[in-house]
């Protein structure tokens, strides 16, 4: 004979099958919570640390910038005080400048041009003067061209003009002040090199000196531009005795 259950075991089944499901979703909850908490401290700390490298980062890049700063002020002074000593050197040059160029208008002038004025104005000179004729402005211009402190002379006007029988031409010249050695360009101004100053060609070795007679001229003088023979001290002479009486001769006097 078959056994037939009567009991209701279809809402037994039903009441498990909800605990199951509510513990199922319980422990779904605990672990979404779970994660949830995880995931918020582990991106919580992740901020904090990112915050507090930012901090360093900011507070490295304050004194870097501090850093620059002061770098800047003492480039600032390096080239205040570099200014100054060029303008010193300069200065000190300038100084030398002027006295070789007084000698060198002295030197270069040639007989027959007479200067009126002269006129500075930076590295240009305006030379007015006199003169008997073109010639003598010509050998005037050739002798600043062979001076090592001058160059580039430019003649302006050059006219008949004034009472002066002897000197009846009036002439304008400019020309450029420049030191021995130093490079000039196409243009006649000088050549600055990479520290922006003006090149200046290395200078020959003299040659060595050798001791021989200086040359004299056929009449048999020396030369006017060699150097004078130093002066000798006269050597200390003893006196001659007095010669003893009664012998010959008398006395020199």
């Amino acid at each position: 004979m078959a056994k037939v259950n009567l009991l209701p075991w279809r809402s037994e089944r039903r009441k498990v099958r909800q605990k199951e499901f509510f513990l199922l979703l319980g422990i779904s909850a605990a672990v979404a919570f779970a994660l949830g908490v995880a995931g918020s401290v582990y991106f919580s700390y992740q901020i904090d640390g990112q915050t507090n490298r930012n901090a360093y980062l900011n507070d490295q890049i304050s004194q870097l910038e501090a850093k620059l700063t002061e770098i800047k002020d003492l480039q600032s002074r390096k080239a205040k005080l570099m200014r100054r000593k060029d303008a010193i050197e300069e200065l000190q040059t300038d100084r030398s400048r002027m006295v070789h160029l007084f000698d060198e208008l002295v030197r270069t002038i040639p007989e027959g041009v007479r200067l009126t004025s002269i006129k500075q104005n930076g590295d240009k000179l305006t030379l007015d003067g006199q003169t008997q004729s073109n010639a003598r402005v010509s050998a005037y211009m050739r002798n600043i061209e062979a001076s090592g402190w001058m160059t580039n002379p430019d003649l302006s006007v050059i006219e008949v003009k004034g009472d002066d029988k002897t000197l009846p031409y009036t002439f304008d010249l400019t020309l450029t002040l420049t030191k021995p050695g130093q490079v000039l360009g196409p243009d006649g101004k000088p050549v600055l090199g990479p520290d922006g100053k003006p090149l200046i060609a290395p200078m020959a070795a003299p040659a060595a000196s050798t001791t021989s007679p200086a040359p004299t001229s056929p009449g048999g003088s020396a030369p006017a531009s060699a150097a004078p023979a130093p002066a000798t001290v006269p050597a200390k002479t003893e006196p001659t005795p007095a010669p003893a009486a009664g012998s010959k001769g008398g006395a020199t006097p």
